[in-house]
């Protein structure tokens, strides 16, 4: 699926991989996230032959002109999960409604791992 808008010019599509690839980049900006990784083993296993590694460990669902985000991270070791997690929302959510244009609804933060 894709986000579709319109103004004077026209129709603007934006793709769900470009979206992804923004959120994982505002996630891997955050401090304390290690890395995004994949729900599923069997992701894993796919995501080493794509180009594209941003947007890996990162769903999206669109409605209308409604994202929701789903992020599953890995995070250092000895940070406050509920601190971080929360300013992974924000930065994730200001950064994909400033380049899309559209509502972010909401962004579930999935904590897979701990690490050094």
């Amino acid at each position: 699926m894709s986000v579709t808008t319109s103004n004077y010019y026209g129709k603007i599509f934006i793709a769900d991989d470009a979206i992804a690839s923004v959120a994982g980049s505002a996630a891997l900006d955050c401090y304390g996230v290690v890395d995004l990784v994949s729900k599923k083993l069997s992701d894993n296993f796919a995501d080493l032959f794509k180009k594209q590694q941003l947007g890996k460990g990162v769903k999206i669902i669109t409605n209308e002109n409604h994202i929701f985000v789903d992020l599953y991270v890995v995070l250092k070791y000895g940070v406050s999960i509920s601190a971080v997690a929360d300013s992974l929302r924000k930065a994730v959510k200001y950064r994909v409604e400033q380049f899309s244009g559209m509502i972010v609804d909401t962004v579930n933060v999935n904590v897979i791992g701990v690490r050094v």
